[in-house]
C-alpha cells in the first residue's frame, strides 16, 4: 500500500508540473466597457488568504462554506480585492460577492492556484502564471502569480499583481520564494515597465527573516509598501538572525504580516496611501471568530493622474 501512495503522489506530482509547463499564459480579454473619464479617485483595496483547502485539511477554525459566504459579503465594502487559498469554496464566496468584475475561478485542489480577482472596475484582461520552482506541499497545487489591467476610468489602467508565494521557513522552502520573488520581479520588468502597479498577495515572506529577499524585491521592482511608509515612517525592519513568524491571527498595524499590498507610480499617474489596517474585527463570525487563518489586509489609496 505504502509503494501504490508513493507511487500515485510522484504521478500526481509530474502531472501537475506538466499542466504548469502547458498553461504558463492563460489569458482572457474582456470587451471595453463605458466608465467614467476621471482623473483622479480614491480606491479601498483588499488582500485576503481566505483558507479555502477542503474543510479536513484547512488550517481555519471556521466552517469553510459559510465562512467564506460571510466573507464574500464582506469583500464588498471594497473596490479591489485579491484573495488567495479560493481553492473548493468559490461558490459561496461569489455568491455572496457583489463586484461586477470577478476573475474566473481555475479550480479546486489540485487543480486551481487558489488566486481570485474581485473588481468594482473593469477588468480588461488577466493572466494566471504558475511559479517555476515550488518545493515541499507546496508543489501539489500550481501556485503562482496573476496580472490583471483594471480601468480606474476611461483613459487610465493600472497593472494588478495578486500572488501566493512558497509557504515555510526552511531554507529549501525560503530559496523556492526567492525564486518565486525574482520570478515575479522579472515578470514584471517584461510586461509591466513603466506603468503603474498595485502587488498584493500572500508573500509567505518578512523583512526580518534573513533568507528571503523583500528589499531586493522592492529594488528590482521599484515597488512601495504601503505597511513601511505609513507605519514604520519608510523603515525597513532589522534582520534578526533568531527570527520566527508570530501567530498570524495575533498580528496588529505594527506587526509586519506575511500579506502585503505594494503599489508604484509612473510618469504621469500617483498613488498616496492614506490608511493602512490589518484588520482584527469585521471578518469573525457571530461566535467572534476568525473567518480564515491569516488577517485581512485593507489600504486606502489616492490617485491622480497629472
Amino acid at each position: 500500500m505504502f509503494y501504490i501512495i508513493s507511487l500515485l503522489i510522484v504521478l500526481l506530482l509530474f502531472f501537475l508540473r506538466f499542466r504548469k509547463a502547458r498553461n504558463i499564459f492563460i489569458s482572457a480579454v474582456l470587451p471595453p466597457v463605458d466608465v467614467e473619464d476621471a482623473r483622479c479617485g480614491t480606491i479601498q483595496v483588499l488582500t485576503y488568504n481566505v483558507a479555502g483547502l477542503p474543510q479536513r485539511i484547512s488550517s481555519a477554525d471556521t466552517p469553510r462554506k459559510t465562512s467564506m459566504e460571510i466573507i464574500g459579503r464582506l469583500l464588498n465594502n471594497y473596490d479591489i480585492v485579491n484573495v488567495q487559498e479560493d481553492f473548493n469554496y468559490n461558490s459561496f464566496l461569489f455568491s455572496t460577492a457583489e463586484h461586477p468584475y470577478k476573475t474566473i475561478h481555475k479550480g479546486k485542489v489540485p487543480f486551481g492556484d487558489g488566486l481570485s480577482t474581485l473588481s468594482k472596475f473593469p477588468i480588461l484582461e488577466y493572466r494566471r502564471i504558475p511559479w517555476s520552482v515550488c518545493h515541499g506541499s507546496d508543489c501539489l497545487t500550481p501556485k503562482g502569480f496573476s496580472y490583471i489591467r483594471v480601468q480606474l476610468s476611461k483613459t487610465i489602467t493600472i497593472d494588478l499583481y495578486n500572488l501566493h508565494a512558497n509557504a515555510h521557513d526552511t531554507i529549501r522552502s525560503a530559496q523556492a520564494r526567492r525564486h518565486n520573488l525574482n520570478q515575479l520581479a522579472q515578470y514584471i520588468h517584461d510586461h509591466s515597465l513603466e506603468r503603474p502597479l498595485l502587488v498584493m498577495g500572500d508573500f509567505n515572506a518578512h523583512y526580518a527573516y534573513g533568507e528571503d529577499n523583500m528589499v531586493d524585491f522592492l529594488k528590482k521592482t521599484a515597488l512601495e509598501d504601503v505597511w513601511i511608509g505609513l507605519k514604520r515612517e519608510g523603515v525597513f525592519p532589522v534582520v534578526d538572525p533568531e527570527f520566527k513568524a508570530k501567530d498570524m491571527l495575533s498580528l496588529t498595524d505594527m506587526t509586519e504580516s506575511l500579506d502585503k499590498v505594494l503599489y508604484r507610480n509612473s510618469t504621469h499617474f500617483k498613488f498616496t496611501p492614506t490608511f493602512y489596517d490589518v484588520d482584527r474585527v469585521l471578518f469573525k463570525d457571530d461566535a467572534n471568530l476568525a473567518l480564515s487563518d491569516h488577517l485581512a489586509v485593507h489600504v486606502n489609496l489616492k490617485w491622480e493622474y497629472q
